[in-house]
């Protein structure tokens, strides 16, 4: 059964607000195609910016994100999905508190993914990536 775009997309959020690390993962192609709005080399303060290319990086990603930030303090909402055949565009706000140190921080984002044959093939989020840098670089 080939899913529709936005329920692949409301199925991922939900894993992702659950916190299902490993069926999150699941819902990825292989290979796909991963993109973060920063530098290639990422920043020492965010160890999980780097390329992923399989479903157990996708599930590694997630994990450091938790690691490093306060799950039960996480804010963060969706306001809009946006939906054009396999492609989907998800607006909103991360609203994370680091673990080390407990730095709140906001910042808008807008994710786009690609839905091919019921699985993710692009994930590629932009977020205002200076304010989670110097969030996560504040030191206890």
């Amino acid at each position: 059964m080939n899913r529709d775009t936005r329920d692949v997309v409301t199925e991922f959020l939900g894993r992702l607000a659950e916190g299902d690390h490993e069926r999150t993962a699941e819902m990825f192609a292989e290979p796909f195609d991963w993109r973060l709005s920063w530098p290639v080399e990422g920043h020492p303060a965010v160890p999980w910016i780097r390329p992923r290319s399989a479903r157990a990086d996708v599930a590694d990603h997630f994990r450091s994100l938790e690691a490093h930030h306060v799950p039960e303090l996480n804010g963060t909402s969706v306001s809009r999905i946006l939906v054009d055949g396999e492609d989907a565009v998800v607006l909103g706000e991360i609203a994370q508190t680091v673990r080390a140190g407990g730095t709140a921080y906001t910042s808008p984002f807008a994710l786009h993914l690609t839905v091919t044959d019921g699985r993710i093939t692009r994930y590629h989020i932009y977020e205002d990536s200076l304010t989670v840098a110097r969030a996560l670089s504040v030191q206890p």
